[in-house]
């Protein structure tokens, strides 16, 4: 019994110890949320491995884990709001461009999951062997590449194309390549666009305004709002590779324009706001 007072007692002292510790360093703040962050996701993403077994490879699959990281990404303080549902693609599948800024994209994707239905992803296949992270992966009908072996991501990329035809599946890819954080986005890779081109199926634009609550130089994660925006869908039937330069610039003009005026409206309605309080 006194063990079991001692053990609560020493809990109780670190929790209040985490939230003074947290009260006065950014940078302790950052580290703690984004290790919360990490270990929350970890978890919902595995934990109802046994109902996915029973539908291997179906999307529905991940709406229990993208449920837990909408959860994940309310305790951490963040607020998605997701505009544009009239434009979704209805009755075909799609290219979803996702413009990337940081891990927490990752709660976008839960956002996005249950609007835009029979949504899938590509990974790098070194994901597959991450343990029950993996598994999860796979069970929730990831498509898995070797970026090692050109030839073959390459055609996997082709392939992937016939799947969002006979599934009718929304692919969801980060087109500019990698995280950042800047006040325009980066320019689009190609990747995306050849599928898109290769299926004859929409190019379905989503805008995330900007993170302005997180600050990976200054280690700052705060609390705060971001707008996801889907836009109306951007046809590529009857489109050639010959018209993939205009595609990737019609896309990305549409995409920067957007992140650009829903970034200043998110600061100008949430921080300036709050701020000036």
């Amino acid at each position: 019994m006194v063990l079991g007072v001692s053990c609560s007692s020493i809990g109780v002292a670190l929790l209040l110890l985490l939230v003074v510790v947290c009260a006065v360093s950014d940078a302790a703040r950052y580290r703690i949320k984004f290790v919360l962050f990490i270990f929350l996701s970890a978890i919902a993403a595995t934990w109802c491995i046994p109902i996915m077994l029973f539908q291997p490879g179906h999307w529905k699959n991940a709406l229990i884990p993208a449920w837990g990281a909408r959860q994940i990404a309310k305790l951490l303080g963040i607020q998605f709001h997701v505009r544009g549902k009239e434009n979704i693609v209805k009755d075909t599948g799609c290219v979803v461009l996702i413009n990337h800024q940081s891990g927490l994209d990752l709660c976008v994707l839960a956002e996005l999951w249950p609007v835009l239905e029979r949504c899938t992803v590509i990974s790098k296949k070194e994901i597959l062997y991450l343990g029950p992270f993996g598994l999860a992966s796979w069970l929730w009908g990831t498509i898995f590449i070797d970026r090692r072996q050109a030839e073959q991501a390459h055609s996997t990329m082709n392939s992937t194309a016939d799947i969002i035809n006979n599934r009718k599946a929304k692919l969801c890819l980060f087109p500019e390549g990698k995280r950042h954080s800047g006040t325009t986005l980066l320019p689009f890779k190609k990747g995306a666009f050849h599928v898109a081109i290769a299926s004859q199926t929409p190019i379905q634009p989503v805008v995330v305004s900007k993170y302005y609550f997180l600050n990976d130089n200054l280690k700052k994660f705060g609390s705060g709002k971001s707008y996801i925006t889907i836009l109306p869908p951007i046809s590529t039937v009857g489109m050639t590779k010959d018209n993939m330069a205009e595609l990737m610039d019609e896309a990305y003009d549409k995409m920067n324009k957007v992140f650009q005026e829903t970034s200043q409206e998110v600061l100008a309605l949430h921080v300036d706001n709050s701020n000036s309080k």
